[in-house]
C-alpha cells in the first residue's frame, strides 16, 4: 500500500486483519518510524490501532515481493509514483531480476508472491491498483489509462465506491474492483472480501474512475451550494454528474458505473458525511475561505480543489459542454463569486434529449420498393 493517508491506512489495516501479508509504505522514513512507534496513524486515522502484522516502511524500500501494489496517493502525485515504479521495474529486469518462485495466490487465481534476485523493482506479475478519485495532470488522464500505457491493461485495476476511512475499519464498506482483465477483477474482489469489504466486480475502470471524479466535484459543489438552497445543491450535483457522464460515454464507459456504487453510492456517502473533506471544502468556499487555505483548515489535502479545475479543462478539450463543472473550477480559483455560481447553476439547462423519430407514413413501403420488392 503506497500512501499512508486516511484511506490507504484504513485499507492496509483491513487487509492485515484479513490475514494478508500487508506493507504500508509512507512518504518518508520519519513518518514510517512514527507510525511504528505509536502503532497508530494519529494524523490521518486517529484512534485506530495498526495490527501487529502490518509492516510499515518508507516507499524507498521497493515493492519486489508484492502481488498487489495499491497506489493510495492523490491523483496529482500518480505520475511521479508511476515513473518511479517503471524505473524500478526496468532496473530489476536489467540486473537480471529473475522470478525464482511463483505460486498461485489464494486470492482467486492471480500469480502470487514473487522473489527477485536483487533490487526492489516491481515484479513482472504484480497487479497495480489505483484508488485515486481524480484525473492525472497535466493531460487529465484517468489513472488506469496512465497505468495501462506503462504496465499493460491486464495488470491494472482501480477501486471505487463509498468507503469513508473511519467507518470502513469499524463497520466495513462497499467497494468496486474494476479492470479490463476479468481474472484480475475477480481476484481483487476476493482479496477485499477476505478483508471484510463487500466488493462488486466491474469491467469498466474508466467509468468507475470518472464516477469518482464526478463524485468529488459534485460533493464539493453541494457543500458550496447547500446554504443557498437544497434545490440548487441538488442541481449542481446533477449537472456535474451529467457533464462528466457525457465525457465518459465518449470513452466507452458504461452508465451503471455512474448509477451504482462507484457513482451515486459514493456521492450519497460523501455528501451526507459532515466530516467529508470535499463537502467541508465546499462549505468553506461558500464562507469565503480562499481555496489555498482550505487544506490547512481541514488538516488534510483536499483532492477536489485541484482535480475539479483539471476536470473542467479536460471536458472542454474533449468538446463536451460542461458549464457547471467549469464554473465550479472558477469558484475554487476565486474568479467567480458564490452568488454568480449559484445563479449559473439555477439557470443552466442541459442539452435536449435525442428523441428517436418515428418513420413517416409510407416509409417502409418506399424502402420495400427501393429494394425491388414491389416489382
Amino acid at each position: 500500500m503506497i500512501g499512508a493517508g486516511s484511506f490507504g491506512t484504513a485499507l492496509a489495516v483491513l487487509l492485515a486483519r484479513g490475514g494478508l501479508r500487508t506493507t504500508l509504505q509512507t512518504r518518508t522514513h520519519e513518518q514510517a518510524a512514527l507510525l511504528e512507534s505509536e502503532h497508530e496513524n494519529r494524523v490521518y486515522l486517529p484512534a485506530v490501532e495498526l495490527p501487529a502484522g502490518l509492516r510499515v516502511q518508507d516507499a524507498s524500500a521497493g515493492v519486489a515481493r508484492a502481488d498487489y501494489v495499491f497506489l493510495a496517493v492523490p491523483s496529482r502525485e500518480l505520475g511521479t509514483v508511476v515513473d518511479a515504479l517503471g524505473k524500478e521495474e526496468g532496473r530489476s529486469s536489467a540486473e537480471g531480476g529473475r522470478v525464482v518462485r511463483a505460486r498461485r495466490a489464494e486470492s482467486g487465481g492471480r500469480t502470487g508472491s514473487s522473489e527477485h534476485a536483487g533490487g526492489g523493482g516491481l515484479g513482472p506479475r504484480a497487479a497495480i491498483v489505483s484508488v485515486a478519485k481524480g484525473l492525472v495532470p497535466p493531460e487529465g488522464l484517468p489513472p488506469t489509462s496512465l497505468l495501462s500505457a506503462r504496465f499493460g491493461a491486464h495488470r491494472v485495476a482501480c477501486l471505487g465506491g463509498p468507503a469513508h476511512a473511519q467507518e470502513m475499519v469499524h463497520a466495513g464498506a462497499a467497494l468496486v474492483a474494476a479492470s479490463h482483465d476479468e481474472d484480475l477483477a475477480r481476484a481483487l474482489a476476493h482479496v477485499l472480501t477476505r478483508a471484510g469489504v463487500v466488493c462488486e466486480q466491474s469491467a469498466d475502470p474508466l467509468g468507475v474512475e470518472l464516477a469518482g471524479a464526478a463524485k468529488n466535484a459534485a460533493a464539493l459543489a453541494a457543500g458550496a451550494t447547500e446554504a443557498q438552497g437544497l434545490n440548487a445543491a441538488g442541481a449542481a450535483a446533477g449537472h456535474i454528474f451529467a457533464e462528466v457522464w457525457r465525457y465518459a460515454e465518449t470513452l466507452g464507459a458504461r452508465p451503471e458505473s455512474m448509477i451504482g456504487l462507484a457513482g451515486a453510492g459514493d456521492l450519497v456517502a460523501t455528501a451526507l458525511a459532515r466530516e467529508s473533506r470535499n463537502r467541508r471544502a465546499g462549505e468553506l468556499l461558500a464562507a469565503g475561505t480562499p481555496s489555498a487555505e482550505i487544506p490547512a483548515r481541514i488538516g488534510q489535502a483536499v483532492e477536489s480543489l485541484e482535480s475539479v479545475p483539471l476536470l473542467g479543462r479536460t471536458l472542454e478539450r474533449a468538446g463536451v459542454g460542461a458549464p457547471v463543472t467549469v464554473a465550479l473550477g472558477r469558484l475554487i480559483s476565486g474568479e467567480l463569486p458564490l452568488d454568480a455560481w449559484v445563479a449559473l447553476v439555477r439557470a443552466t439547462v442541459p442539452p435536449p434529449a435525442l428523441w428517436r423519430r418515428r418513420p413517416q407514413p409510407g416509409f417502409w413501403r418506399r424502402v420495400w420498393r427501393q429494394l425491388g420488392g414491389g416489382r
